[in-house]
């Protein structure tokens, strides 16, 4: 029998490169996403074994929904990656409830309302492996991301928490990006009046000299997911580019 993926915010960026790592790998996926047409369009593009849901994951109700589904069609879970996510450009005192809450349901309550519709049938199968997608800015921050930096901070405790309390049955890690060329980052640069220069300032900061690729991620989410990583639980990867790991000042030549 398959084993089964789902994949949240999986129609786009690092999700749909997550959803296409797992069905190239034999498993059956389920695509979680609010973009309807980018989700049934992957869904048809990979064919069988691939089913898009409409899922709004910082809606209780609705993952509980979508999760039915996916349980429906393939009978089982054995791969959650909450990937969903959205980002805003605010500081603290910037920052409105409105913005706040909708950063935190979709960042933080929906990776928690994934995990926990999906831990029961994981703990009936007798295993499974959560992979909560955070961010480098758990541990560096730019400015001005004050809502989306705690969001993903916080996901580093769901993650510990996760491995701790559902071990050994269940294994969670989480996997930090740095700046990834996905549909957020394009659209976030578009903001800027010289789009390219933000782009080249972006792949300057991080020692690999460019941004990442969402397949880059996807090999670790894998990786991570796979019995070769069977050992590992409970602790959180980056896959940033080194960036963050220079220590500011002059250059010597």
């Amino acid at each position: 029998m398959n084993k089964v993926a789902i994949v949240t915010g999986g129609a786009k960026g690092i999700g749909a490169s997550c959803v296409r790592k797992f069905h190239t790998h034999g498993y059956a996926v389920g695509i979680l996403d609010v973009d309807n047409k980018a989700g049934e369009n992957l869904a048809s593009d990979l064919g069988d074994k691939a089913v898009f849901i409409h899922c709004d994951v910082s809606s209780s109700s609705s993952v509980n929904k979508a999760v039915d589904k996916i349980l429906s069609a393939f009978g089982r879970v054995d791969v959650l990656v909450n990937n969903a996510g959205i980002l805003a450009y605010t500081t603290v005192s910037e920052t409105d409830d409105d913005t706040w809450n909708r950063i935190m349901s979709v960042n933080l309550n929906g990776a928690f309302y994934m995990a926990r519709k999906c831990i029961p049938f994981m703990q009936q199968a007798g295993s499974g492996v959560i992979v909560n997608v955070s961010s480098v800015q758990a541990f560096v921050t730019q400015e001005k991301v004050a809502p989306y930096t705690t969001s993903k901070t916080a996901l580093l405790g769901l993650t510990r928490s996760i491995a701790v309390d559902y071990a050994p049955k269940i294994r969670c890690v989480a996997v930090c990006p740095g700046t990834i060329d996905t549909p957020m980052l394009q659209d976030a640069i578009q903001q800027s009046p010289d789009p390219a220069a933000v782009l080249m300032e972006c792949e300057d900061m991080h020692l690999a000299g460019k941004v990442g690729d969402p397949d880059e991620v996807a090999a670790m989410v894998y990786f991570l997911a796979s019995k070769d990583a069977s050992f590992i639980t409970g602790q959180a990867f980056r896959v940033d580019g080194g960036l963050g790991i220079r220590i500011g000042g002059s250059k010597q030549d």
